[in-house]
């Protein structure tokens, strides 16, 4: 007992004097040097530990720190029910909440069956000294500021575990948080410039009229290119994918480029090409788009003459500069920039090329690696009017169901015009009477006389002219 007594009695006479010492140096000691101090304490003690520490600045000189940043957003999702404070911010243009650590919490994160503690710290540091070029007048601000920094500890045996895997899977899953999470951008041009606005447009394949089968074969697809990055680069390809989207108006051409860009978290560049004066001008836009984008030519065979290459023809449109001379957008530079060099100037990029009437295009446009998968966009059948049936009216049956399936499979209609007749009223029984009554209305104009438009395309399956 008296030996047991003893040796609380020193414990405790020593934890007085840290206290003590603690206080004293708090008190007379300025922030710098205890801070100097202090890691030189912890450098000695750290040679008897079997911890090894990382430390992750915010600022790599007056740059952010990727790492920092990639480890905040990475840790945001891996906050525990110990944690006692965290820091939320919002952005004006994102609807989510950005979730971070708080100074002075841990986190702890198991990766392989290693575990990982994170600490978020920060410490004062003077600010850097300034100059003014024209008077070289030199000064030092001494305001101090705060830096902020992560500490990540564990144990030393795993340290090539840390820098080779487990920081690169830190940096990996930040980037698809942020990919997910992020307010995607419609972009158009404009004096050869790219001005963005955000992208709202609520579509997905879940609300998309179309054939299941179809809209599967187009998600797995993209499901497939981005995932391929590695056999891009093996088979020395360009990382792009090209679509050719075609058939009547009103068939959700544009509502399936929203769904695309939706599902893959891309930016959309809608490229207005009445807008673009040369060949120059095409690639500087090309060259301005991001990676991870989806480029977008709506109604091509409308804004363009592509159906001849011969003489003259090759021409595809002519503007006069201010010097009266004509510049051209000709038909090889597009092809170019759909597939020639300057198509490989970035990675993990969609082209769209949308058309009512396929038939008026160039073949050099429609063959694989320019336009690699075709999709008919045809007109409504029985499974896009149940798809509408529930987007506009939250109905999944309806005593009527079976005599709209069975009149939108003798007449054509598109999904924009069964939408629209869904839209007329917000009680469901007068909506699907009102579109029966539409519905018939066509028919009888069908067996009237003859189809006008028999030129225009009809549904089908997805046709993939090439491999993804």
């Amino acid at each position: 007992m008296a030996t047991t007594k003893t040796l609380l009695s020193t414990v405790a006479s020593v934890t007085a004097s840290v206290v003590l010492v603690r206080t004293i140096a708090n008190d007379l000691v300025p922030e710098h040097i205890r801070y100097y101090l202090f890691s030189s304490l912890s450098s000695f003690l750290g040679r008897f530990s079997s911890q090894l520490t990382i430390v992750i600045d915010e600022l790599d000189g007056i740059t952010v720190n990727k790492m920092y940043r990639s480890a905040e957003i990475y840790l945001g999702t891996k906050v525990s029910p110990a944690t006692r404070r965290l820091r939320v911010t919002k952005q004006d243009d994102s609807e989510a909440l950005d979730v971070t650590m708080e100074r002075g919490e841990d986190v702890e994160d198991v990766f392989q069956g290693v575990r990982f503690r994170w600490q978020l710290l920060s410490r004062e540091a003077n600010r850097p000294m300034y100059h003014t070029h024209r008077r070289r007048h030199y000064f030092y601000d001494s305001t101090p500021s705060e830096v902020r920094y992560f500490q990540l500890t564990f144990h030393r045996k795993h340290k090539d575990l840390a820098l080779k895997s487990y920081l690169p899977h830190v940096l990996d899953q930040a980037k698809a948080i942020k990919e997910q999470s992020k307010t995607l951008k419609l972009y158009t041009n404009e004096d050869d410039m790219w001005t963005p606005v955000n992208l709202q447009h609520p579509a997905t394949f879940e609300t998309l009229a179309m054939d299941d089968e179809q809209k599967k074969e187009v998600m797995d697809d993209l499901t497939r290119f981005v995932k391929r990055k590695e056999f891009y680069r093996r088979t020395g390809k360009a990382w792009k994918r090209g679509y050719l989207l075609h058939g009547p108006p009103g068939t959700g051409k544009s509502s399936l480029i929203a769904a695309m860009a939706n599902f893959l978290r891309f930016d959309v560049y809608d490229l207005e090409m009445t807008e673009v004066r040369s060949n120059s001008a095409l690639r500087s836009l090309l060259v301005g788009t991001a990676n991870r984008s989806i480029l977008v030519v709506e109604d091509i065979d409308c804004s363009l003459d592509l159906q001849n290459r011969d003489g003259e023809k090759k021409v595809v449109k002519e503007t006069k500069n201010s010097d009266d001379e004509i510049e051209k957008v000709t038909l090889s530079g597009l092809l170019n920039f759909v597939d020639g060099l300057w198509s490989s100037c970035g990675e993990e990029r969609i082209i769209v090329f949308t058309t009512n009437y396929k038939d008026r295009l160039d073949p050099a446009l429609l063959r694989p690696g320019r336009m690699d998968v075709h999709v008919p966009m045809g007109y409504c059948g029985p499974t896009g009017f149940r798809v509408l049936a529930s987007n506009y009216h939250c109905l999944g049956d309806h005593p009527l169901f079976k005599e709209i399936e069975a009149l939108i499979k003798e007449v054509e209609v598109t999904p924009a015009e069964v939408a629209e007749e869904l839209m007329k009223s917000d009680d469901a029984e007068i909506a699907l009477r009102g579109l029966i009554m539409k519905l018939i209305e066509t028919k009888k104009k069908k067996a009237a006389g003859p189809d006008q438009n028999e030129d225009q395309e009809g549904g089908g399956n997805l046709i993939d002219g090439g491999q993804a």
